[in-house]
């Protein structure tokens, strides 16, 4: 590794994401912008950067199929971690990158990272055209004139052991988590800005080390950028993006407290694209069984209820272990959903040291 590249890491490491994990999501953030109601967004330009405030990313999940019928599961990640507020270019810019990249297939969870400092073109993020990208990774808009950045993309990247190369297409619209995209997180108030295009559906091409396998599926991004997103008393979170065989689709995650206790949140998505919003307690989430993944015990089967909507189901991994083994190691993998709304859909959960 380079000095230039090893200052970089040091650097990205130093910042609240790494260094404090996940956990540190809920440090005071002084001299940060913080979100605030009403959430009033602007597109393209929300789909791009925001500087002043201290976390970002741009998360897309998919739930993939091959030819044969096996089911794949892909991640891309590219996370803005900010030392200080504001941005400049060259080696002074405060703004640092890091990239994600996972690929799950029945019989294994391959994963990869990378890390940027901003200001050199490196990595970063643009709203016109849209593009996010951090070395060779590219997340990139493909949508036609007029139409929104995030209609269609193409998304690419790479490890040592795996590849892929796939073409988004939404065919409907953007949706606005909480209070129409203000997301609480806490009951001391904590939040975010939120939104997501959950309706994509895939084609594309998986590269692994027995050969290239073509697949098509379903695709979720999130957008979201907060300064401190968590409360000092939350460990980590568990967090579910559901598609269901009848068109209808579902976020809700659970934000795990150090002192016990969970901090709840959904947002149920009617197959037109109609949302409904639910806040704390109205969704549960409880673990049914264990599995010892990378030296930890993490949860890996779950029941999801939501009352309201008459969902029960009970969730089962491709892959038990799919561990994310990068500088915040997390459980990220595809699932499916047995019950009243089966299904396919993809969990993370944080914070399992």
């Amino acid at each position: 590794m380079n000095v230039k590249i090893w200052t970089v890491c040091i650097s990205l490491l130093a910042t609240p994401l790494c260094a404090q994990g996940f956990a540190g999501l809920g440090t005071e953030a002084q001299g940060f912008a913080m979100p605030e109601r009403p959430a009033l967004f602007s597109f393209p330009t929300d789909h791009g950067p925001h500087p002043d405030y201290r976390i970002e990313w741009w998360y897309l999940t998919a739930t993939l199929t091959g030819a044969d019928g096996t089911d794949y599961g892909v991640q891309w990640t590219l996370f803005r971690s900010a030392i200080a507020p504001g941005d400049s270019q060259g080696w002074d810019t405060s703004q640092l990158w890091m990239g994600h990249a996972g690929l799950t297939t029945p019989d294994a969870h391959f994963s990869a990272e990378r890390l940027a400092r901003g200001g050199i073109g490196q990595a970063g993020a643009r709203p016109d055209p849209f593009a996010a990208w951090i070395d060779d990774w590219a997340m990139t808009s493909t949508a036609a004139a007029g139409a929104d950045a995030l209609d269609a993309l193409t998304v690419t990247a790479r490890g040592p052991d795996f590849a892929y190369d796939l073409a988004l297409a939404a065919t409907g619209p953007l949706i606005f988590h909480g209070d129409g995209g203000y997301s609480v997180k806490s009951d001391q108030g904590q939040a975010s800005y939120y939104y997501s295009q959950p309706f994509y559906n895939v084609t594309g091409t998986l590269d692994l080390p027995d050969g290239a396998i073509a697949v098509t599926g379903q695709a979720w991004l999130d957008r979201e950028w907060s300064s401190q997103p968590l409360s000092d008393q939350q460990d980590g979170w568990d967090w579910v993006s559901l598609h269901f065989d009848n068109g209808a689709r579902l976020m809700g995650f659970t934000l795990r407290g150090s002192g016990g206790g969970a901090y709840s949140s959904a947002t149920w998505i009617s197959p037109d694209g109609t949302v409904q919003s639910y806040p704390d307690g109205a969704l549960t989430m409880t673990p049914l069984a264990q599995t010892e993944v990378a030296g930890r015990t993490v949860p890996t089967e779950w029941r999801i209820e939501l009352p309201d909507r008459g969902l029960d189901v009970t969730t089962t991994p491709l892959n038990p272990q799919s561990w994310m083994d990068v500088s915040v190691s997390y459980w990220e993998g595809p699932i499916r959903m047995q019950g009243t709304h089966p299904g396919r859909g993809y969990l993370e959960m944080t914070g399992y040291d």
